[in-house]
């Protein structure tokens, strides 16, 4: 069977950001209890929009992909410098070659949500979600 071409954007923004060095990379895997020591990346599907372009019938997609950063550690300063280097790495990643292989018309983060979750017991999380957005065009709605 033919891949879809959301699931080939998607694969190629795995391949772009599995070269960050550090933090553990995934693509949708649960949450784990415990953060690595290096951090975690985690790839989730995200979202997407299909606008059709008649004659001949196609759809510019523009998918929302969604990267989770997360970091844990006691120290405030070391955590935030750890999830920065990510974040900085993540977009120099995309930045590198925005069409990730040739595979979409272009791919950029977008505004991070970020936040600090205190853990009773534990070192602090620090969490974020990048968005990237892909643009590209596919024969049907479904990417």
């Amino acid at each position: 069977m033919a891949e879809s071409k959301r699931e080939a954007a998607l694969k190629a923004l795995f391949a772009a950001i599995q070269g960050v060095a550090g933090p553990d990379v995934k693509r949708n895997e649960p949450e784990p209890d415990d953060i690595p020591d290096g951090g975690l990346v985690n790839l989730g599907d995200g979202t997407f929009t299909a606008d059709p372009v008649l004659s001949p019938l196609r759809y510019e997609i523009s998918h929302r992909a969604e990267i989770m950063v997360l970091v844990q550690g006691n120290d405030a300063v070391t955590r935030d410098a750890q999830f920065d280097a990510i974040l900085v790495a993540l977009a120099a990643a995309i930045d590198a070659d925005p069409t990730l292989g040739g595979v979409v018309d272009f791919a950029a983060c977008d505004v991070p949500e970020i936040i600090d979750e205190p853990i009773e017991g534990a070192a602090t999380i620090k969490a974020g979600t990048v968005p990237v957005v892909m643009d590209y065009t596919a024969p049907t709605a479904l990417g």
